[in-house]
């Protein structure tokens, strides 16, 4: 019965048709709707739709810093607050995380946790960094936060005076054991020549002396009370130079009088570079100082 249909349907199919294969004749007759597109013949199997391929893989995303560096300016300001209070960095807070002092302050940290020290964070080291920053005992102040401090006025002429005083006590008390010392083996050289009616190292040292006691004892005056007072101590270019005034009690009968010396030396053994003035004198009595380049450890 198979035979007699499939013979029919050749007899009706179309000159072209029998080009067509038996087989493919059959699929037709089993399922004419495949063959309708194409007036009888079968029409061909669509092609199998490619493979989708894998779309290539992108270059690696790397840190991101844009996030931190863009980030609202009281969230930068925080990060600089943080850093001050952990003690690397020092500048304005100002929020600008790309300034030179806040970069060294993010590497600085960063190598101290073993981070590349790129200078710029990460929105995990930002959180980071605030977090320890939040646990740090000691807290700084804003800078910027304070009001500017005036700048100190100059001290005043009394201040300055007061300052310069307290500072040649200081030196003074340094030298006076000295200084006294020095002026009291004067006065006794100066008691053991008048004891000696002109005789001794302080007429030998101080020629000037010599003739003042000369010239007083030829006047009828007798050398009572001699008084020292240091004038001037320090160091000179020949070693230590020291004066000192020299007060001189004198007697004619009931009269008594005062006369008042210079004596100005270089500490030695004898002293040098002796010399006595009056105490009117005081020109020549600094020129003998500046002569012996004397730095004054007294005044």
């Amino acid at each position: 019965m198979r035979g007699w249909l499939l013979a029919g349907l050749l007899a009706l199919t179309p000159a072209v048709a029998f080009t067509q294969s038996a087989s493919e004749v059959e699929r037709c007759f089993q399922n004419p709707a495949s063959c309708a597109s194409s007036g009888g013949a079968p029409a061909p199997a669509p092609a199998p739709a490619p493979a989708a391929s894998a779309a290539p893989a992108g270059p690696a995303r790397g840190p991101d810093y844009a996030a931190v560096l863009n980030s609202p300016e009281p969230d930068r300001r925080k990060l600089q607050e943080s850093l001050r209070t952990l003690d690397k960095y020092s500048g304005p807070i100002d929020g600008n995380l790309q300034s030179a002092a806040t970069t060294k302050a993010i590497g600085d940290w960063q190598k101290g946790h073993g981070l590349a020290a790129t200078g710029k964070l990460t929105p995990s080291e930002a959180v980071a960094l605030n977090n320890e920053a939040t646990k740090a005992p000691i807290r700084r102040l804003d800078p910027s936060a304070q009001v500017a401090a005036a700048p100190a006025a100059p001290p005043s002429n009394a201040d300055a005076l007061k300052s310069l005083r307290a500072r040649l006590a200081e030196r003074r008390k340094a030298a006076e054991p000295k200084a006294v010392a020095a002026a009291q083996s004067l006065v006794a050289d100066l008691k053991a020549y008048v004891a000696a009616d002109g005789k001794g190292a302080a007429g030998e040292q101080f020629a000037a002396f010599a003739k003042w006691y000369a010239d007083t004892k030829a006047a009828g005056r007798t050398v009572g009370d001699i008084k020292p007072a240091v004038e001037d101590y320090g160091d000179a270019k020949a070693g230590v130079a020291a004066t000192a005034e020299v007060s001189f009690e004198t007697k004619q009968g009931d009269k008594s009088t005062s006369q008042c010396l210079v004596f100005a030396w270089i500490e030695a053994s004898p002293r040098k570079n002796a010399q006595v003035f009056s105490c009117d004198d005081v020109a020549a009595v600094e020129r003998w100082k500046t002569d012996q380049a004397l730095r004054s450890a007294w005044r």
